[in-house]
């Protein structure tokens, strides 16, 4: 299963960003003869109410969900990391604060707190980035912390702190290899995290703004003309389905192999 949702996901990412080099047709071109069209030879996937052929579109759109996906999670897991580590190796006050910041962030929900976020701002792919990975890097950070205060309490790391060796040191060179695994995990559920909440905003309205477009943004201008083609909402959705199943596939097998060697 692993080994099959990673090469669904090299697939798909293929498919958004060689694909347009291969099939070469303009994803802004309207055309008035070709609206609402079937998938068909013509049209693989069909056409949008506009005459837009949605197979180009969602190849377009493809590289802005996966960039936003990649980006946002990258950022929110460096956030996580940093500050998860600071607080297990600083404590004292700078660990109350991050209690405190944490607690703050976890008491709005996610979806609100991106709403409002979004509602003061044009967005666009890398003002989305930036409120995504604002708003979810707290999770990363309480994992880290956790796992960083068991890292701690281990005999060689006392020792270390004893010999005044310098903290990034510490950090980079010891630290950094044994949270690899929950990095690791906790950047694949982040890509997953990042594309579904882009998704969500850009179905609202407040996401991707033309003419920039993402799967999200296909979708919801799907949503008026799903009970006559049902084709505009079904790919683009279909596309994010296939990426976030994928991805939570690969954080399972992740998860597993960790507790295997916890096991051991």
């Amino acid at each position: 299963m692993p080994f099959f949702s990673i090469t669904v996901l090299v697939t798909v990412i293929f498919f958004s960003f060689i694909g347009p080099f291969l099939y070469t047709v303009d994803p802004l071109f309207l055309d008035s003869q070709a609206i609402l069209l079937k998938p068909s030879l013509n049209h693989w996937f069909g056409t949008d109410r506009l005459g837009r052929d949605l197979l180009a579109r969602l190849m377009e759109g493809g590289q802005v969900s996966l960039l936003i996906g990649f980006a946002s999670a990258l950022i929110s897991t460096l956030i996580g990391l940093l500050y998860g580590v600071s607080a297990a190796l600083l404590r004292g006050g700078f660990d109350k604060v991050f209690i405190v910041v944490v607690d703050l962030f976890l008491t709005f929900p996610t979806l609100f707190l991106l709403l409002t976020l979004v509602s003061y701002v044009n967005a666009s792919l890398w003002v989305l980035v930036l409120i995504i990975s604002i708003t979810g890097w707290m999770g990363t950070a309480r994992m880290i912390r956790s796992e960083s205060f068991a890292i701690a309490s281990k005999p060689f790391i006392r020792i270390l702190h004893i010999a005044k060796v310098h903290p990034m040191k510490i950090m980079l060179k010891y630290y950094a290899p044994l949270l690899a695994p929950i990095v690791l995990v906790s950047f694949t559920f982040g890509v997953g995290g990042a594309i579904l909440a882009e998704s969500g905003l850009s179905f609202l309205g407040l996401g991707i703004v033309a003419p920039q477009m993402s799967w999200g943004s296909i979708l919801s201008g799907g949503k008026e003309v799903i009970d006559i083609a049902w084709w505009v909402s079904f790919f683009p959705g279909l596309m994010i389905f296939i990426v976030t199943f994928s991805l939570m596939n690969i954080s399972n097998a992740l998860q597993a192999k960790m507790n295997q060697k916890e096991v051991r």
